[in-house]
C-alpha cells in the first residue's frame, strides 16, 4: 500500500476513518469474523477477507479471516507483527525454509523486515498487529 502524503506545514492530519483511531476502541471478535464470512472479498480467488479494527501512527491491529487452502504470497512488513490465531490453523513459510504451525490460542511474533507466506491449512482468523512503521500496512 502507499503511503499518505505528508501534511504541509500547519496542516492538520486526519484520518481517512477517524473511528480507527479513537482514543477507545472496542469490538466483538465473533461478530467481526461472522461479518467476514459475509464480506464479497471472501469469494474473490484470494479466498481472504480483513477489517483493520484500529490504525494510529505505530500500531495497527487487523482482523483476517481465511479459506481453507487459500495462500496470502509472500510479502515484508516493515514494522514488528504479532498474529493470534482465534480459530483454525496456518503455516507461515519463513526465509531460509523456516515452517512454522499455529493453531486457535497460539501467538507468534516476527521481528520487522522477515519476509514470510501465510497458507490456511483450513478455515482460519486471526488477529495482526504491526507495531512500528504502520504506514507499510
Amino acid at each position: 500500500f502507499k503511503k499518505a502524503p505528508e501534511p504541509l506545514e500547519g496542516e492538520a492530519v486526519v484520518p481517512r476513518l477517524p473511528e480507527l483511531s479513537s482514543p477507545v476502541i472496542l469490538k466483538n471478535l465473533g461478530y467481526e469474523i461472522e461479518r467476514l464470512k459475509l464480506a464479497p472479498s471472501l469469494q474473490l480467488p484470494t479466498g481472504r477477507s480483513s477489517e483493520t479494527l484500529a490504525k494510529y501512527p505505530d500500531f495497527v491491529l487487523v482482523l483476517v479471516l481465511m479459506k481453507a487452502e487459500t495462500l496470502m504470497d509472500k510479502h515484508e512488513i516493515t514494522g514488528r507483527i504479532s498474529v493470534y490465531m482465534i480459530q483454525g490453523r496456518i503455516e507461515l513459510h519463513l526465509q531460509e525454509g523456516q515452517v512454522i504451525r499455529l493453531g486457535a490460542g497460539e501467538l507468534l511474533t516476527l521481528d520487522q523486515g522477515l519476509g514470510h507466506d501465510v497458507q490456511a491449512l483450513e478455515e482460519c482468523a486471526f488477529l495482526l498487529t504491526v507495531v512500528g512503521s504502520a504506514g507499510s500496512v
